[in-house]
């Protein structure tokens, strides 16, 4: 890119930090801590039926407190009331402040949105163009009642055709075959608990590297956006998550001449905010992430969505609420919320910086110019919120933002909104990722 255009696309991410307006009245600037809603089910449907007195305050203390966390300033649209989820966050993809959150820090099972830290984790290995026949050994130990995507033993896949089905179908199948490519389910574990360590991701617990229930595994809201997050800065992770529809391949069989042939059929991305359903809208801006459900966590989603030039991250954990689609129902009306909010409200938090980013100094930040494992950011358990982003959103060609996504389905691309979905890997980039107002 011309050094013109690169001086003006810089200029172009320059932001301030979010700014407060004057207060128009008590009621709209006082913090408001809420009680938390009273999940419906038996006990077993997660570790407890109420957040804990105690949660972690990694991103700042508010976030590890109970309840609604929001400062609202003059002008500032009010949460919705209507929210019915165990727990929730909104979060700025770019600048990582948290606009609001719900019991951020609550450990709760995850589900499929597990497969987001699987994905972060294991999808730098292997080329897409690999390929891999499937051993039947590969396709055991799966949960009872697991979702597949069809992968049939013997067969051969590619990388590619198997993290599609990791994303479209979250496919438990799909995880097992890459798992044991990366030397089995329990070396995957080890390092997705170390991925998520590293990450500050610390309130998770990986015991099925496929989200299914298992006793002792647990994430929250704040450590999936963390997650998201993370795997959004990888052009795989964002074609595939962003992807609406592919073909997969099929079963190996002899036709009516007695030759062999493999079809394929059609695979469609769970995520209804991306693929619309018959009670819901494709969300505007929508590019990804990833949803969930199972019998303890109920319905969980991440996703992202940019509107206007700003970038958002909301993560929603099992609505009381049992109506169809509720956890994406509820989703929209909080992205709906912090794109009216963001600029209007004080962040309660931020999302922290991986463990090397956080330990790495400013000044060899600012040196290191588009070094993607460069960088500073807060430390884990800080209270607050940072005068600093704590992560990139200047892609490797200097482009803006990282925002929105080119799904590839079957050779088919889907452009899910305009502009590219570049995200530089550096926590954060000097000065380059703050927008100007």
């Amino acid at each position: 890119m011309p050094a013109p255009m690169k001086q003006t696309v810089r200029r172009s991410l320059l932001v301030t930090a979010a700014s407060v307006t004057s207060l128009a009245s008590l009621a709209l600037t006082a913090p408001v801590s809420a009680a938390a809603p009273s999940p419906s089910g038996s006990p077993s449907s997660s570790p407890s039926t109420t957040p804990p007195a105690n949660m972690s305050t990694v991103g700042g203390a508010r976030l590890g407190q109970a309840g609604t966390q929001v400062a609202l300033a003059g002008g500032a649209p009010v949460v919705p009331k209507d929210l019915t989820a165990r727990s929730w966050i909104v979060a700025d993809a770019e600048s990582g402040q948290v606009l609001a959150s719900h019991n951020a820090h609550w450990r709760l099972p995850p589900a499929s949105t597990m497969k987001m830290l699987f994905a972060d984790t294991v999808l730098p290995k292997f080329p897409r163009t690999t390929t891999h026949k499937v051993a039947p050994k590969e396709l055991e130990g799966m949960g009872s009642g697991s979702s597949l995507v069809g992968i049939k033993e013997g067969e051969t896949y590619t990388v590619h055709d198997l993290w599609l089905g990791v994303f479209l179908r979250s496919g438990n199948d799909a995880v097992h075959v890459l798992s044991a490519m990366n030397e089995g389910v329990a070396n995957t574990v080890a390092e997705m608990n170390e991925h998520a360590e590293e990450l500050q991701a610390l309130d998770t617990h990986v015991v099925s590297p496929d989200g299914y229930d298992a006793p002792g595994q647990v994430s929250s809201a704040y450590d999936l956006t963390l997650v998201a997050r993370s795997g959004l800065q990888k052009k795989d992770f964002r074609e595939y998550c962003s992807t609406v529809t592919a073909k997969f391949p099929g079963e190996t069989k002899k036709n009516k001449k007695g030759k062999k042939v493999r079809g394929s059929f059609e695979i469609q991305n769970t995520n209804r905010l991306l693929s619309g359903d018959y009670d819901i809208s494709q969300y505007p801006g929508i590019a990804g992430v990833k949803n969930g459900n199972t019998t303890n966590a109920g319905a969980t989603f991440t996703g992202v969505a940019e509107r206007n030039g700003r970038v958002l991250l909301v993560t929603v954990m099992n609505p009381e609420k049992s109506d169809h689609n509720e956890v994406y129902k509820e989703t929209a009306k909080l992205f709906d919320w912090g794109f009216k909010a963001v600029g209007k409200v004080t962040p309660v938090g931020e999302l922290v910086a991986p463990k090397g980013a956080a330990q790495a100094s400013p000044q060899a930040s600012a040196q290191a110019g588009a070094d993607p494992s460069s960088g500073s950011g807060a430390k884990a358990g800080q209270g607050g919120t940072s005068q600093q982003p704590v992560a990139g959103a200047v892609g490797r060609d200097g482009s803006r933002g990282m925002w929105t996504a080119l799904g590839i389905a079957g050779g088919v691309v889907v452009v899910l909104a305009a502009g590219a979905f570049l995200v530089n890997r550096r926590w954060p980039l000097p000065d380059l990722v703050r927008r100007r107002r």
